[in-house]
């Protein structure tokens, strides 16, 4: 059966959460993202926020990211160090499997990703995810 899904419709649904920090809980971003379906073995989620998220990576597979309003900085932890990469609207970024990134997006964004598998991430505003504790969700 085909899925069919207003983005518009919801995406207006969303409040814009601002002030996100990486130690932000979920009850915190309640009503600024959404789960919309699965799709393969991942999930497609949209959101909106400002401030900086929390490191995160996807064992499982690469993320796909879009960027559907206002600007971003994503950050990729490389082989050699953090490669910072600005993205606004319209742009498409698709982060390796086991890649730790995260977003820095002080005026807002609101994007929509497919998540692979299960998440891993780092709760704690540091600047070097490989030295910090891990949790999964």
């Amino acid at each position: 059966m085909t899925a069919l899904f207003d983005l518009d419709a919801e995406l207006a649904k969303l409040t814009m959460f601002r002030g996100r920090t990486p130690t932000s809980t979920r009850e915190d971003r309640k009503g600024s993202s959404a789960r919309l379906a699965t799709y393969r073995d991942a999930t497609i989620f949209v959101s909106k926020s400002a401030g900086r998220g929390a490191w995160e990576r996807h064992p499982d597979g690469d993320e796909f990211v879009y960027i559907i309003d206002g600007a971003a900085t994503l950050h990729v932890v490389t082989d050699t160090g953090t490669q910072s990469t600005p993205v606004d609207t319209g742009k498409l970024a698709i982060v390796p499997a086991g890649a730790w990134h995260r977003f820095d997006y002080p005026e807002g964004v609101t994007l929509m990703t497919i998540t692979p598998g299960q998440s891993e991430y780092v709760r704690a505003d540091v600047t070097d995810p490989l030295s910090a504790e891990v949790t999964r969700d």
